[in-house]
């Protein structure tokens, strides 16, 4: 994992589904109302999502994913 300057963590994920860039503005909306989320960055073409913030929950994470409709690669 590669830190995010300015942040003191950051996670990678994979997202399954996303085809727009609507889809990425509600997977951004979403996970960025995660306690302890600072910043959510989304490649369309790739499906990865990075998160920084201090201390956000994995599965808070993926439940906010799911919530914008979309699911997190196991």
């Amino acid at each position: 994992m590669t830190p995010i300057p300015d942040h003191p963590e950051a996670r990678r994920y994979a997202v399954e589904g996303m085809s727009c860039d609507h889809c990425v503005l509600s997977v951004r909306e979403e996970v960025g109302q995660v306690r302890g989320v600072s910043a959510v960055a989304v490649d369309l073409p790739s499906g990865r999502m990075t998160v920084s913030g201090d201390g956000f929950d994995d599965e808070a994470v993926h439940a906010a994913v799911a919530e914008a409709g979309y699911e997190v690669a196991s």
